[in-house]
């Protein structure tokens, strides 16, 4: 057969089919791959923001609750 021809030539259902599920499986491989850069990138920020909390609890602790003696109950 003329290699001119290879291109015009449609390829058999059975490697139609191969190709397919080769492409599918690659599509489904990038799609895990981002999912799971993303969740490691929101793994991180969420840490990080927990930590930020973290200390700015610490640090509101050791401050003076002046809007508590405004609220307190008077007896």
């Amino acid at each position: 057969m003329n290699p001119d021809f290879r291109e015009i030539i449609p390829l058999p259902p059975q490697a139609v089919d191969e190709a397919f599920a080769v492409h599918q499986t690659s599509q489904e491989f990038y799609r895990e791959v981002q999912y799971r850069e993303e969740l490691e990138g929101y793994a991180q920020w969420y840490y990080a923001t927990a930590a930020a909390h973290r200390q700015e609890w610490v640090k509101m602790r050791g401050e003076l609750n002046i809007f508590g003696w405004f609220v307190r109950k008077r007896r």
